[in-house]
């Protein structure tokens, strides 16, 4: 690198909002070009032979009439998609490449959440189906929880989500009725966590897998268990034909969601202009005793804008009023470049998918293009399109051991789904 480009990098790295995003937001249908401009590209080694994964592009059959708003974003989604039959072994999950082929990541929830997202936005409902299914037979304990490591309470919720997304988007009722066993299990833990806690407490738990030492009641975990459970109770109500046990789920969950919205009322600044907003109610282990500077100054701050940030704002059960802040706080604290998700002195972008939905709600449909666009450029390999979990600032290459993943991958094919009608 030259000595100027060090500089620039310095700078970027120094700064506390996105060095671009006031120039770009007004750029209108120049958007891609616009970010293309801004750095170079991501250049490093694919995970998998192009020429294998462009004739497994080629047979992908999507919707009729489609009509893509920037030609690239169709080969973006086929790319995509033909990473999932690239890096599952059959209908067995993996996490990516290198060290993320390892057996111990096979489990990881997001892998399968976000394939049945991507696979079931674009049509391929039966691949989805059959995915899921074989890995609620292979990873659900007979308890309810997962057979992995560190799974978090919010991945119990979107496991719940992921049902719901294959029976909304076109999936069979036999298929739900043949696995409702499987997530009534998950669905029976959660409520026993819930009753646990009684009625004037948030759900205590895991996080995150990296930090699974540092349990505390931590707000994302809290609203996907609501999101997930009431995405479950329109699946009983609907099509399983058990209204009580359907209202008696809300009836949880509601409680539960106005406790969590008082809980941020009482926990976050008073002061709607301090970015600062913490991700429990409780101090955790390794955390700083002051409050950070810039978020990426730390691990704790790190992991909270990277995903506990983001899976609160997807999750989508706060008022619009708190989902903004979590906004502002992210693009006020130094945790964002050029829409990309910022991690002390790199970029981590695989929960992106997260932050582009609850950004997609909240109609800042402008910040949804500089994330997407910027991902696809700064996050995705130039030529091959290989997403790698982490990345250095740019010039970009993989960061370190983190590797291809496969939740990076489909960031860019789940969030192209709302701009293709």
């Amino acid at each position: 690198m030259t000595e100027t480009n060090a500089n620039r990098v310095s700078q970027w790295q120094a700064a506390m909002k996105d060095p671009f995003r006031d120039r770009l937001l007004p750029a209108g249908a120049d958007f891609p070009m616009q970010v293309e401009q801004c750095a170079e590209p991501v250049r490093d080694e694919p995970a998998f032979d192009p020429d294998m994964i462009d004739k497994i592009s080629a047979k992908i059959i999507l919707p009729l009439d489609m009509i893509f708003p920037h030609p690239m974003l169709e080969r973006i989604v086929r790319v995509g998609l033909a990473h999932i039959n690239a890096t599952f072994k059959g209908n067995h999950p993996k996490y990516g490449a290198g060290i993320y082929s390892h057996d111990c990541h096979d489990s990881f929830p997001p892998v399968i959440v976000s394939a049945v997202d991507a696979l079931t936005l674009w049509g391929m409902i039966s691949r989805a189906e059959e995915l899921f299914e074989y890995w609620l037979n292979t990873f659900v304990r007979p308890d309810g929880t997962i057979n992995y490591r560190g799974t978090s309470l919010s991945e119990y919720g979107m496991l719940l989500a992921s049902a719901w997304r294959i029976i909304k988007r076109g999936g069979k009722t036999r298929w739900l009725k043949n696995n409702c066993g499987k997530l009534n299990l998950i669905t029976e833990y959660l409520k026993e966590l819930i009753k646990a806690a009684g009625s004037d407490r948030l759900l205590f738990g895991v996080p995150e897998d990296d930090e699974k030492g540092s349990p505390a009641t931590y707000f994302h975990n809290n609203a996907w268990v609501i999101r997930g459970l009431e995405d479950w109770a329109i699946l009983l109500d609907e099509y399983l034909d058990l209204l009580q046990e359907a209202e008696q789920i809300r009836q949880e969950t509601g409680r539960l969601r106005i406790l969590l919205i008082q809980t941020l009322k009482q926990v976050w600044p008073k002061d709607n202009s301090d970015w600062w907003l913490r991700p429990t109610i409780e101090k955790v282990a390794h955390e700083p005793a002051d409050r950070p500077v810039r978020i990426t100054g730390s691990r704790f701050g790190s992991y909270t804008n990277y995903r506990y940030w983001p899976e609160l704002l997807s999750s989508n059960v706060l008022p619009k009023e708190m989902m903004k802040r979590i906004v502002n706080a992210r693009l006020n604290g130094g945790g964002q470049f050029c829409g990309t998700t910022r991690f002390e002195d790199h970029l981590d972008d695989w929960p992106l998918a997260e932050w582009l939905e609850g950004l997609w709600n909240l109609g800042l449909y402008d910040d949804f293009q500089l994330c997407l666009w910027g991902h696809i450029y700064y996050h995705q390999a130039e030529g091959h399109l290989t997403a790698y979990e982490q990345v250095t600032f740019p010039p970009g290459r993989q960061y370190k051991t983190a590797a291809y993943c496969l939740p990076c991958q489909l960031v860019s094919v789940r969030a192209a789904r709302h701009l293709v009608p």
